[in-house]
């Protein structure tokens, strides 16, 4: 069984209706006890990285999904849900703040940065575009330079991070070169939409359900 976390943001509908089609038995969850009840965790996400760490924090559910993913459980982030993994964002710092950066999950090593325009790219970036997992050791590299849909004004900047954590992204070029998905140990997040992504991000997912 799959728990889709409810914590008031972003797009449960097109998740749970990805799962269905594929047979899943997916229900959406709001309360952090539950989710010991369930074998897999999706974390979708699509709104302000503030305002989502606040709902995370307010139902407790930060600390229940926490302890789950330490527990092994397998675990999918969606966009904002993969962003949130990490240790900080600038984004709408001005709440929940700390040193000009909103506190994320602290899952992963790396800060969400905006994109800047000066390239002339648009921002958000929205639309389809390519990752580069050819050095993926998990699931993501047979999709090496395969298209996803992405809707997202902020990155995951992961030059800092330390250790072997650097083998475990994934990336791709918009402007400059991201961290657009991570594989580690339990844990599948990317920052495109795999439940938009047409026939690319239903076999992903079937993917991810049968591993």
């Amino acid at each position: 069984m799959i728990a889709i976390i409810d914590y008031g943001m972003g797009n449960i509908g097109s998740v749970l209706k990805a799962f269905s089609y594929l047979g899943c038995d997916a229900k959406p969850i709001a309360d952090p006890y539950m989710l010991k009840k369930y074998d897999s965790i999706v974390l979708p996400g699509v709104g302000a990285f503030s305002k989502a760490i606040d709902n995370l924090m307010k139902r407790n559910m930060d600390q229940a999904l926490k302890e789950e993913i330490k527990k092994g459980k397998s675990f999918l982030g969606i966009c904002l849900g993969y962003q949130l993994l990490f240790e900080s964002s600038e984004e709408d710092f001005t709440q929940n703040s700390d040193k000009n950066v909103v506190k994320g999950l602290n899952i992963l090593n790396g800060q969400v940065k905006k994109f800047s325009n000066r390239s002339g790219l648009k921002v958000p970036q929205i639309g389809w575009n390519s990752i580069d997992s050819a050095n993926s050791t998990g699931m993501l590299k047979q999709f090496d330079k395969r298209y996803f849909y992405f809707v997202h004004s902020y990155y995951a900047d992961t030059m800092n991070s330390t250790g072997k954590e650097k083998d475990f992204f994934i990336y791709t070029e918009y402007g400059i070169r991201f961290a657009s998905a991570v594989e580690k140990d339990n844990i599948l997040a990317c920052q495109f939409h795999p439940e938009k992504s047409g026939n690319e991000g239903i076999e992903l997912l079937r993917k991810w359900v049968k591993k």
